[in-house]
């Protein structure tokens, strides 16, 4: 069975997304793409249908990796469909517990930070969409140091 993980953000086309794909640039070098699904979605609804941002997209571009997918909307059945909610900040992952069915779906909710060892507990993944594109850069760093600590995580946790 697959460990599957869902990376959520308020609309779906910044940092989930950046999250995903630099998460599934890891997956794929380390030859895990069999063992690990993995999606993205947002609390809200305003960018339904909508590719990444064009700046989150360049950014991963740059640097060799695809930010790619539709923006979708997480909702409670998706509870049963992953193992891992991971939240890239505090807000979304506070409106994930409260979204959450059940107690043992709201123990799937994780801080996509917390997974990084250097950043300390509690800290969010910052929105870069009002700002430049050095916001984007300092994201996609954000997202690939967690992605590493959660993909470590998963290795341990379900031994792959």
């Amino acid at each position: 069975m697959k460990v599957r993980i869902c990376f959520v953000c308020l609309g779906n086309i910044c940092r989930s997304p950046t999250a995903e794909a630099t998460m599934r640039h890891l997956v794929e070098l380390e030859g895990l793409d069999a063992a690990i699904h993995l999606d993205s979605a947002g609390t809200g609804a305003w960018h339904v249908g909508e590719p990444p941002d064009r700046r989150a997209a360049a950014t991963g571009k740059r640097r060799g990796v695809r930010v790619g997918g539709r923006a979708r909307q997480f909702q409670a059945d998706d509870f049963d469909r992953f193992d891992y909610v991971v939240a890239m900040d505090q807000n979304n992952h506070r409106h994930l517990i409260e979204l959450a069915p059940t107690e043992i779906d709201g123990k799937k909710v994780f801080l996509f930070r917390d997974f990084d060892l250097d950043s300390g507990k509690g800290q969010d993944v910052p929105d870069p969409y009002y700002g430049g594109d050095d916001g984007f850069e300092h994201v996609f760093e954000v997202c690939a140091a967690a992605a590493r600590g959660l993909l470590d995580h998963v290795r341990e946790k379900h031994v792959l």
